[in-house]
């Protein structure tokens, strides 16, 4: 075990990286907000943390967290910005700002190092301490996705003028959602330029934001655990598809392809049906459950009329 985590340990950082990465645009869309900012996010914190290393000889985490912080909020004022936008405007308005990064690192220099980029940034920051951040960042989402805040952020996300009448301040959790798309961006870019030491412009191009998009699709947009699925397909199937060379893009076009036809929901979301499938009781003799009450009342009605009485209480 020892000798695969210390040959392999690149590849995990990256998972963890791209786990982050996927998470910054799952978040915002569990809200139903399509921002795609949070690549934009890890282009800005890469490059800040770099330099706080570099140049203010910042430790690690600091530098981190600093970058984090500047990130976000750089997100949260394009997401005030851009708030009445939605859909396909909302999404190309995001793109735009990632564009924008992309072409300020270019063309940067000398702070940013222009093509080239930034390198030594040689710290002590290592694959635990970024599992002990992406598992605080999992117990928190886990605790959104459960509960009466899971409720209010489905409804957000299904139908924001019925939660805004029944109390539920839309706006502040979509521009919540925005800013933590951007957080867990800039997270993502941070450990990312930690761990690798470098960064440069095509490090931060378009290809975060479809490398991410295809993380959640196959993985799953509702839940953390899609991301992580994601995230750890798309990292070490590279390494598999090796063998094939220049066919790795048709063979990950086939899999976005048919994930988007044959599975919705994603990985995640056909394992939860199945999981929910086999705890259902068969039916009894007069053709009801044990668990709905009478045959006119399916278990499943039962439960999805249970949920909304509560979901506001």
């Amino acid at each position: 075990m020892t000798d695969f985590f210390a040959s392999n340990l690149t590849l995990i950082q990256a998972t963890f990286v791209g786990f982050a990465l996927a998470l910054s645009i799952q978040v915002p869309l569990r809200l139903g907000v399509f921002s795609l900012a949070g690549a934009g996010a890890f282009g800005l914190s890469a490059y800040a943390t770099a330099l706080l290393v570099l140049k203010a000889d910042m430790p690690a985490l600091p530098a981190l967290a600093v970058s984090v912080v500047g990130s976000t909020l750089v997100v949260l004022l394009l997401g005030l910005v851009v708030y009445r936008l939605s859909g396909i405007y909302l999404a190309m308005a995001t793109v735009a700002f990632d564009l924008i990064v992309g072409v300020v690192a270019l063309n940067g220099d000398p702070l940013t190092g222009g093509s080239t980029g930034l390198y030594g940034v040689l710290t002590d920051f290592d694959v635990v301490q970024m599992i002990v951040l992406l598992v605080v960042v999992v117990v928190v989402l886990a605790a959104t996705e459960r509960g009466r805040t899971g409720r209010r952020v489905d409804a957000v996300r299904e139908d924001p003028e019925l939660a805004a009448s029944l109390g539920v301040n839309v706006r502040r959790y979509r521009l919540s959602g925005f800013a933590a798309g951007g957080a867990l961006g800039a997270l993502a870019g941070g450990m990312a330029v930690l761990t690798r030491s470098a960064i440069s412009p095509p490090d931060v191009g378009f290809s975060l934001i479809v490398l991410a998009l295809t993380m959640i699709v196959v993985g799953g947009t509702r839940s953390w655990a899609g991301a992580l699925i994601g995230a750890v397909l798309f990292t070490w199937l590279p390494t598999l598809l090796t063998a094939i060379g220049e066919w790795q893009d048709l063979v990950y076009g086939v899999i976005v392809t048919l994930a988007a036809i044959f599975l919705p929901r994603g990985i995640h979301g056909v394992v939860l049906d199945a999981v929910r499938r086999s705890r259902r009781r068969p039916p009894d003799a007069d053709g009801a459950s044990a668990a709905d009450g009478g045959p006119d009342v399916p278990a499943t009605e039962a439960t999805e009329a249970d949920r909304a009485a509560e979901a506001f209480r």
